[in-house]
């Protein structure tokens, strides 16, 4: 904390006692007296009639016996004329121990200054919560243009209170991110889907190929794992007679941090039996129109410099001969040095040896990375989504699978899921060998329920972050979550 700042909390912390042992006040009273929001109040314009109105002290400029202030709340903010001949002189005791910060009541009536101004004459005021902890000064010019803006990431991530009190954009921003939740619940439900909560604690992990964060459950004396994906309860919900389910909520993944990648992060997972791959093609441009329109903008957008047209239908390009073409090479032909010796020079993945794993992040460097309009990638290699359904047109080897992408972005990823129980168990036992966690052990739980029928189905995970960052053209995922992991400070 720099001098400065301590020395203004001192001087706040020195008001503050002056506030309970001079004047006898409450500084942090448990009760709102009636009011009224700051916008409702400005609608009503001049009128001789009071009202109470309460909000964060945002300006303030003394001129003798008068006061002028800006007192601001969700809604929006007004001014205030304060004068000690109005106030009397108790309250206008009070008021010479106000800071910028400070949370206030205030009534009286409503007018226009000579300088066109609504304004409240205050009569009456109470301080509701004194701020010891001085906040940054933004200053808006005439234009509407902030000065000296909150701008440090440590700051705005760690401390999202200032951020959110200094930088409208940014209350716009996760406005917005609730705007677009609400748009995609209600998308599912009014198409018949039932949203269920599964667990977050899990014996057993499973649904896609990450690192698991690990933790103790003592009661049990057993190891438990926070959950990566939703899919395998959700999938028993379907073999229960649930026929179009799902679930909108936190994963966890033991990885690391990046523009689009956070260890927690809030993931959609949807469904739908008697459906396949080409019907959550649908559902996805479908959810991604009602997520645009709830923002209230046309379906083109400005996204880090592009503008995206969203409106649908999105094209379909596949895998394999994308990677051909835009490589020049048939990589999967490659045996696992030669992949690792191109992403060496390519510098991606450091590390990795593992065959899947490097034709995957080829792939993003060759494909994904550089697809811009919102397009499907489709019909995956079998080695690379060895939960779908194979394709029944007489391909070998290819899968019904596909991963939706925008501006480099991958949005969702999409099967036709795979209800086979013996082929299922299979793979997960050939899973189970390879992951040191799990050592050896498959969700047994979950092959019951195929082993008793699941129907065909369609399912598919959106990560619901990534959406916000594209809608509400944001560079970083951290700028999505409003509190996102930080490394711990030592004070």
């Amino acid at each position: 904390m720099s001098s400065g700042h301590s020395d203004q909390m001192e001087q706040r912390l020195a008001k503050l006692r002056d506030l309970r042992e001079g004047l006898g006040a409450d500084p942090y009273p448990a009760r709102t007296p009636e009011r009224i929001p700051v916008a409702d109040a400005r609608s009503l314009g001049e009128t001789e009639d009071s009202h109470a109105v309460a909000g964060r002290i945002r300006g303030k400029r003394e001129h003798g016996k008068t006061v002028f202030a800006d007192i601001e709340d969700q809604t929006g903010a007004i001014q205030l004329y304060l004068n000690v001949k109005v106030l009397g002189e108790a309250d206008w005791a009070l008021l010479q121990k106000l800071d910028l910060g400070d949370i206030l009541w205030v009534k009286g009536p409503l007018f226009n200054t000579r300088m066109g101004e609504l304004s409240i004459r205050v009569e009456e005021l109470r301080l509701l919560c004194k701020s010891v902890r001085p906040l940054p000064v933004v200053k808006t010019d005439a234009e509407g243009i902030a000065h000296d803006a909150v701008s440090d990431p440590d700051l705005m991530f760690r401390h999202r209170c200032v951020d959110l009190l200094t930088n409208p954009a940014s209350r716009e921003r996760f406005e917005a991110r609730s705007r677009i939740v609400t748009a995609l619940r209600r998308y599912l439900d009014e198409s018949g889907f039932l949203e269920v909560e599964t667990p977050i604690l899990q014996p057993l992990y499973g649904g896609a190929a990450a690192d698991p964060f690990v933790t103790e459950y003592h009661s049990l004396d057993q190891t438990f794992y926070l959950r990566i994906a939703t899919e395998l309860y959700l999938k028993r919900l379907l073999a229960g007679g649930i026929e179009k389910v799902y679930e909108l909520g936190k994963d966890f993944r033991n990885e690391g941090i990046d523009r689009t990648h956070s260890p927690e992060f809030t993931q959609l997972e949807l469904y739908e039996a008697w459906a396949d791959y080409g019907t959550m093609m649908t559902r996805f441009e479908e959810m991604m129109t009602a997520a645009a329109g709830a923002l209230g903008g046309s379906l083109e957008i400005d996204f880090l410099h592009m503008r995206i047209d969203l409106t649908p239908p999105y094209r379909r390009i596949g895998f394999i001969d994308s990677l051909r073409e835009a490589s020049g090479e048939d990589l999967f032909s490659w045996s696992p040095a030669d992949l690792r010796k191109l992403s060496d020079h390519l510098e991606i993945s450091p590390g990795v040896s593992d065959r899947i794993t490097l034709l995957d992040r080829l792939f993003d460097h060759y494909v994904a990375d550089r697809i811009v309009e919102p397009s499907f990638v489709v019909d995956y290699p079998e080695e690379l989504s060895p939960l779908a359904k194979l394709k029944k047109d007489g391909t070998t080897g290819i899968t019904e699978r596909f991963e939706a992408f925008t501006a480099g972005l991958e949005l969702a990823n999409a099967f036709s899921e795979q209800n086979d129980p013996l082929f299922q168990r299979k793979v997960l036992e050939s899973q189970a060998v390879a992951d040191g966690h799990r050592e050896g052990e498959v969700d047994e739980d979950f092959l019951y329920a195929l082993e008793t029928g699941m129907p065909p189905a369609g399912g598919m995970g959106i990560g619901v972050d990534r959406m916000v960052m594209l809608l509400t053209g944001t560079g970083s995922i951290r700028d999505t979550i409003l509190f996102p992991q930080l490394r711990r400070t030592r004070n």
